[in-house]
This record gives structure tokens, sequence and C-alpha cells, in this order.
């Protein structure tokens, strides 16, 4: 792993590289199914969500994390439903298979690399955790997300459709750090949370897909148990203490969206 210096200092997209399945692919994906390099988050104001913590921040892969790092596969049969259906219909109504009290505002054209979708997240108390998402990478069988500076997770969740023998399996595939030490400690219950999302997310595509009674299967697995103390500093930047503030005081809001907030 390569090592960083403070929350500012974190590699590009291109530097972070992509989920293992990209990775490894042979021969390389088509070069327009990847996301130009960015610097920092540029957005645009989204109808319907608050839009904070996003602007001017830098991405974040699990190597710039802090937590223990984990990886996770929520997998789902989707019968004879052709891969390439399953994928084009999830990045076309990608918001709407999210459960309800959660927004994902993203392009007006579904989702393509480069891409920069806001999103509020249902965390309780009346509260909404306001960040973002990155899309790296997009083509007809998969797509990624990864996630900015302040986001719970540093890291990224690919999802794809595959054939294995006479069905199709749809899957969504995380891999993420913790980003800070707060968000660390509420690690179990940040991954109960997020299993519950990605579970009900599954099951209402394998619902539009015309799936009766869609099963959804989860697989946890530790990769690294060690934290990054290197990374603590990542705490200036967590958008759910941001997010809190700006819910108890509006005034944050304006600020909160300006690059380098």
């Amino acid at each position: 792993m390569s090592e960083t210096q403070g929350p500012d200092q974190v590699a590009s997209a291109e530097q972070i590289g992509l989920s293992h399945r990209e990775a490894a692919a042979t021969p390389p994906r088509d070069a327009d199914s990847w996301a130009k390099k960015v610097d920092r988050l540029e957005v645009d104001p989204r109808e319907g969500v608050r839009g904070t913590n996003v602007a001017g921040r830098r991405l974040t892969g699990p190597v710039q994390g802090f937590g223990k790092m984990w990886q996770k596969t929520y997998r789902m049969d989707a019968g004879q439903v052709p891969p390439e259906q399953a994928i084009a219909t999830w990045r076309e109504h990608f918001p709407e298979f999210w459960p309800t009290g959660n927004k994902f505002a993203g392009a007006l054209t579904g989702i393509n690399p480069g891409d920069v979708a806001l999103l509020d997240l249902a965390i309780g108390g009346g509260v909404k955790l306001s960040t973002g998402v990155f899309v790296l990478y997009a083509d007809a069988e998969s797509f990624t997300l990864m996630t900015p500076q302040g986001h719970q997770f540093a890291g990224w969740i690919t999802f794809s459709a595959e054939r294995a023998g006479d069905t199709t399996t749809v899957q969504a595939q995380v891999l993420m750090r913790a980003n800070d030490p707060l968000y660390e400690l509420g690690m179990p219950v940040m991954q109960r949370k997020e299993d519950k999302f990605w579970i009900a997310t599954l099951t209402a595509l394998g619902q539009r897909l015309g799936i009766q009674d869609p099963t959804v299967e989860l697989t946890r697995t530790c990769v690294d148990s060690r934290r990054q103390w290197r990374h603590a500093r990542n705490v200036w930047h967590n958008s759910m203490v941001r997010s809190v503030l700006q819910t108890a005081t509006p005034s944050r809001r304006v600020k909160s969206t300006s690059p380098g907030a």
C-alpha cells in the first residue's frame, strides 16, 4: 500500500485503481467506459437533495481509509434475464430501487463514467447524511461507484451481472474501510444498515426484472484487520458531523458547498 500524508493528499481515481473484477479484465475494457482523471469533484445543484459535502472533495479508495478493510458481496439469481438487460435496467432506474427515505440525485441520462451523484441518506433522528458518489466505470455488464472524502466509507462498489451456466447472477460488491475513527466506532451499526440497504435494493431490482420472490445472499470478509492511524485526520471531512451541523445551522449549508469545504 502507498502511504499518503494527510486527508488532502489523496490519490486520483487513476492512481487508486478499480475493483478486482475490472482491474483483472482481459482484454482491457473500452477506454470510453472509464471516467477521466479528476482532482477534485465538481457538482451542480440537484433538485430534491441538499447537495453539500461533495464539491471540492477528492476521491478516496480503501488505501486512503482508516478502519478495517471489508469486502462484501450481495448476490442474486436473476434467472434467464440477460446480463446486459439487468445492468441496463439497473443503470437507467438506479434511484428507484433505493429504500424509502434515501435519495440519489444523478444525471438525467442515467449512470455514465465521470458523473457525480448527490446523496441524502437517512441516518435517524430526522437527519440526512449529505454526501455523494463518483461514477468511475460503466459498461454494458457492470458499473462502479467511488466515494469522496467525508463519506462513511472509503472505497468503491461494483454492480455487475454475468451468465453462470443457465442463469444470470446479479451482484453488488463492496471493497471499503470506514473513512475515519468516528465512522469506525459506528461500523457495527453501519454494517447492518448497509446490508439491509443493498439487500432491499437488489430485491427491488429483482422484482422489476420479473423475478418471483428474489433472494439475496450476503458474504462478508475482513480483508485487512489493521486500522490505518496515519489517516485518522480524515475525520476533518466527516460528512455525518457536517450534516448534523448543517441541519442545525442552515447558514452553514451555503459555505459547505464551496470547493475545499
